[in-house]
């Protein structure tokens, strides 16, 4: 981490992992066999880091994992629904703490260039139609 940044900004700080890890465990047998599963606190990490920065999965840094790996984790605490879990905790301890004004709410969204502009998705080249076959020319050839 550079000198006078603030971890709170990009990764959890010990205090919230301390309430945030028991709430994202998950027990599932693994099904492959292959290296150890990387610790849940780099992976949210890299989580946090992609919401703070609005990147792309492909843009996160190696440091927080790999982006497979990030997306993999991020998808198995949705199913399992530990992602809404420690959300709700957190809501609740916020307001608690601070207070939510319920009353006001906003949406964040993101703006993207269509990929191939008015049409949307893939358009299918339409096979030019085939010329009609005209009767042979009963004229005289000019080469004989």
């Amino acid at each position: 981490m550079a000198t006078g940044e603030d971890p709170t900004i990009w990764e959890v700080d010990d205090t919230l992992w301390a309430a945030l890890a028991a709430l994202l465990v998950v027990d599932k047998p693994r099904k492959k066999p292959g290296a150890p599963r990387k610790a849940d606190r780099g992976i949210f990490n890299g989580l946090v880091w992609l919401a703070r920065t609005g990147g792309q999965w492909e843009a996160i840094p190696r440091r927080f994992g790999a982006k497979s790996t990030i997306h993999d984790r991020f998808q198995e605490w949705v199913e399992f629904g530990r992602f809404e879990a420690a959300w709700a905790h957190f809501l609740a301890a916020y307001d608690d703490a601070v207070g939510i004004d319920w009353r006001w709410q906003a949406a964040d969204g993101c703006l993207v260039k269509a990929p191939l502009g008015k049409k949307g998705g893939l358009a299918r080249r339409r096979r030019r139609a085939r010329t009609p076959r005209i009767a042979g020319n009963a004229a005289a050839s000019g080469t004989c």
